[in-house]
């Protein structure tokens, strides 16, 4: 069972880990997008802390969907929109399981569906894919994080601002795939999964 105390934890670590590395996120961005994730996400992070401050949640599914509500409202560029439709995918979810892989699956489905991309086109779902399989298989840890988030740099970007680049998008870590790795690891942080 997915305590709403640790997911809360959860969410404050990845806000932490993404403002700490905004910089670095923005780096990534440049090379192969408009250089504005991590800026983008920390102003995220910021509305999203604020808005959990404001409520007593006693359940998962009001939780997720505050956090998605606020993502999609207050983030520009697509990490807004994605992340909130995760996070809206996790809500609905909410309601029948509190599953963590369960939540994480439904997450995974609903920002394939609001981004049209899949496995293997170097966007954030290059690492989602292989977290969420890993937690199905009870073998999540930070190797699993790393190793996906690694092998982004390889990808031809097909999807999003980095595919025009082309085959200059080869030899880059792609931004969403490395905020993601951040949840990830916060994920593990607030032990809500057992790595």
């Amino acid at each position: 069972m997915t305590s709403i105390e640790k997911v809360s934890q959860w969410i404050e670590i990845f806000g932490e880990k993404i403002t700490a590395n905004r910089e670095h996120l923005n780096k990534l961005d440049t090379a192969i997008g408009d250089g504005d994730h991590g800026s983008n996400l920390t102003r995220g992070a910021a509305a999203v802390k604020e808005k959990a401050a404001e409520n007593d949640y006693d359940n998962l599914a009001n939780f997720f969907k505050d956090v998605g509500m606020t993502l999609v409202s207050k983030v520009g560029g697509a990490s807004g929109p994605l992340y909130g439709s995760a996070f809206m995918g996790m809500a609905k979810k909410a309601k029948e399981s509190d599953d963590m892989a369960e939540l994480l699956e439904a997450g995974l489905e609903a920002i394939q569906k609001r981004g049209k991309a899949d496995v293997g086109e170097k966007t954030m779902i290059d690492e989602w894919a292989p977290v969420i399989e890993s937690v199905k298989a009870g073998s999540f840890n930070q190797d699993v994080i790393d190793e996906s988030l690694e092998s982004t740099r390889e990808m031809k970007a097909t999807k999003g601002r980095a595919s025009y680049l082309g085959d200059r998008s080869i030899g880059h870590i792609d931004p969403g795939a490395q905020s993601s790795a951040y949840l990830f690891e916060a994920l593990l942080e607030a032990g809500v999964i057992d790595g």
